[in-house]
């Protein structure tokens, strides 16, 4: 499968988000809690998410993941309770486009590592998944899910 992989400069990105760790089995509810907390608050503050909700990974023990799942935003906006304000830092990153099934996302990842590693690029520990569309809109075959990593 063609993955569309890319090296790109990016500048710093404000986001809001809740990081917790939890397990594999336990992480579509997480996600779903996050994403419902922070859009409502991006409603009550009358903002708008700048761009598709994301996950990011910081390491991939499956039954205790430190995940942080959040939103862009236009600016930086205060947090509030477990919602915090940050930023992606600038930098250089690889993306990789899969379509499919979360279930099967691994071979876009082993893919990608390949192409970081033939060209000599080393991945800086974290990865992001960025949602661009959902399970309720499309069918798992057809789910878009950018991949980022950070490399050095």
């Amino acid at each position: 499968m063609d993955y569309q992989i890319t090296l790109k400069q990016q500048p710093s990105q404000p986001i809001l988000s809740i990081r917790k760790t939890t397990s594999v089995s336990k992480l579509h509810e997480e996600i779903g809690k996050a994403y419902g907390m922070i859009a409502m608050y991006l409603q009550e503050m009358g903002e708008q998410p700048a761009g598709a909700p994301f996950t990011a990974y910081y390491n991939m023990d499956m039954e205790n993941l430190d995940v942080e799942m959040g939103f862009p935003v236009s600016k930086p906006i205060e947090g509030r309770g477990d919602i915090k304000a940050g930023s992606i830092p600038e930098g250089r990153y690889v993306e990789g486009m899969y379509k499919g099934p979360y279930s099967v996302i691994s071979s876009a990842y082993d893919a990608i590592s390949a192409w970081m590693s033939e060209n000599g690029l080393t991945p800086v520990g974290i990865s992001y998944e960025y949602y661009l569309n959902t399970p309720g809109e499309v069918p798992d075959s057809e789910l878009l899910t950018k991949i980022v990593f950070p490399v050095k």
